[in-house]
């Protein structure tokens, strides 16, 4: 669906990251292009979530590491999209891992670029994601490739512990590989809360009381072996 934009035609922007230099600097870039038109800045989830409700932008610039504050730009996303479907979200970052690139997309993402991006290739992908296309960056892209041909090559075996989510797999496997609810969180680009909230509902599901029991079923389900 592609984004409406306001009467004077221009593609409305809200540029949401907590390093003020950067923001400013991608606020004076697409600001400067005909047809784009910044209307509001943002820092973090609350700011981002309350400029999106003032000014119901067609396109939201979303960085991910909102600084040491949580939620993420992934949870960010998720909210802005939550409360205005139509948003199409670009995510330009410095995290080029692949969990940072597919929590994006499954967040609701249209679009991904990694922070040093031409400015030329920012116009094209902005103005996309305005009339509904998918846009990767090419570092990404072909990682995303490489990622999906990878899954196919291996073949569609049975699902471990089918009566989690695929994300709830994720974390349990994590856990499974020793990694803390920090760590966790981090590699996955979601808050703290959001992997326990993830962990109890694990817990729940297989019947199992303690973290310790929950590692042993992951690893008798062949997780938590990479």
């Amino acid at each position: 669906m592609s984004c409406e934009v306001d009467e004077g035609g221009a593609v409305r922007i809200v540029v949401v990251d907590d390093h003020p230099v950067f923001r400013m600097g991608m606020a004076a870039l697409l600001g400067s292009l005909p047809g784009l038109s910044v209307v509001a800045e943002a820092e973090d989830l609350e700011s981002a979530v309350a400029a999106v409700r003032a000014h119901g932008p067609d396109v939201v610039v979303m960085d991910l590491h909102l600084g040491d504050r949580t939620p993420s730009g992934v949870e960010a996303t998720r909210e802005i999209l939550r409360l205005r479907p139509g948003t199409a979200v670009l995510v330009v970052t410095m995290l080029d891992d692949d969990d940072s690139v597919f929590a994006s997309m499954r967040a609701g993402a249209r679009g991904y670029l990694l922070k040093g991006a031409a400015p030329a290739e920012i116009e094209r992908a902005v103005r996309a994601v305005a009339n509904g296309e998918v846009i990767l960056g090419p570092a990404v892209a072909s990682r995303a490739v490489a990622h999906l041909t990878g899954l196919r090559s291996a073949g569609a075996g049975p699902v471990a512990l089918p009566e989690l989510t695929a994300r709830e797999r994720e974390v349990l496997d994590l856990v499974a590989r020793g990694l803390d609810n920090l760590a966790i969180s981090r590699r996955l680009v979601l808050s703290p809360k959001t992997v326990r909230n993830h962990l109890s509902n694990i817990l729940t599901k297989l019947r199992t009381p303690t973290r310790a029991e929950a590692i042993v079923r992951a690893r008798q389900a062949g997780l938590g072996e990479g």
